[in-house]
C-alpha cells in the first residue's frame, strides 16, 4: 500500500468518525493515539490530520494534539452562501451542462444515489443519508470537467454536515425533516432544465437553512 493511499484512506475513515459523530466535538486526540488506533504508523496518520485540518475539520491545540473545529451557526450560514455563489455561477456561465444529456450511464448512477439520498431523509436514517448524499454531490459535481469547483464544493458539504451532525443526533425523530429533493434535481439537470434545477438548488438552501436555525447553536 502505497502511503499516499494510506494517508487518503486515513483521511476519510477520520472523516466519516466525524460525521457520524464518533468523535465528540470536545475530544481530544494526538498523532500516537490515531496510529495505535488504526494499527499504522504515525506518518500517514500526521499527513491525514494535517489534510483535515487544511479542510476545516480540525483544529490544532498547540502541544497537545488535535480537536474537532467548533463550527458556528454564523460559518454555516456564510459557507451555503459560498456554495449559493458557486453554483448559481456555474448554471449561468458554464456551458458544459447541456451538453451532458447523451451520458445515460452517469445519470443512472447519479439516480441510483439520488433514490437511497431520499429514501434515507424520509426514514430519518443520517448515516446513510451523509453517505449518499455526499456521493450524490460528487458525481453532479464531476458532471463540471473542473475537479478544483468539485474539491471545493465537496469540502464545504463535509463542513455543512460536520456542524449539522451533532445537533441532529440530539435524539429528535429526523424522519421527514431532512432535504429529500436529490432525484427531481438529478431529472432538471439530465433534461437540461436549469430553470426547475436552479429553483430547487434555492429551495435546498432554504432547507438547511432553516433546519440550522430550528437546531440551534452559537
Amino acid at each position: 500500500m502505497q502511503r499516499s493511499t494510506l494517508r487518503e484512506q486515513l483521511a476519510e475513515a477520520l472523516r466519516e468518525e466525524i460525521l457520524a459523530g464518533r468523535l465528540a466535538p470536545d475530544a481530544e486526540f494526538t498523532v500516537r493515539e490515531i496510529a495505535e488506533q488504526y494499527g499504522v504508523s504515525a506518518t500517514p496518520v500526521r499527513e491525514a490530520l494535517v489534510d483535515l485540518s487544511a479542510q476545516g475539520l480540525l483544529e490544532v491545540e498547540q502541544h497537545r494534539g488535535y480537536r474537532i473545529k467548533q463550527l458556528t451557526l454564523t460559518d454555516f450560514r456564510q459557507m451555503v452562501e459560498a456554495l449559493a455563489l458557486v453554483s448559481d455561477g456555474v448554471f449561468h456561465r458554464n456551458p458544459l451542462l447541456a451538453r451532458r444529456r447523451e451520458t445515460g450511464d452517469t445519470f443512472t448512477s447519479i439516480r441510483r444515489r439520488a433514490v437511497a439520498a431520499r429514501q434515507a431523509a424520509l426514514v430519518g436514517d443520517l448515516d446513510i443519508l451523509i453517505a449518499y448524499d455526499l456521493r450524490y454531490w460528487r458525481e453532479l459535481d464531476a458532471l463540471l470537467d473542473n475537479p478544483h469547483v468539485g474539491e471545493f464544493l465537496d469540502r464545504l458539504r463535509v463542513r455543512c454536515w460536520a456542524f449539522l451532525v451533532p445537533r441532529l443526533r440530539g435524539g429528535e425523530r429526523l424522519a421527514g425533516r431532512l432535504w429529500a429533493g436529490h432525484l427531481p434535481l438529478a431529472d432538471a439537470i439530465e433534461t437540461s432544465d436549469f430553470e426547475e434545477a436552479g429553483q430547487l438548488l434555492c429551495e435546498y438552501r432554504s432547507h438547511i437553512l432553516a433546519l440550522a436555525a430550528e437546531l440551534g447553536g452559537p
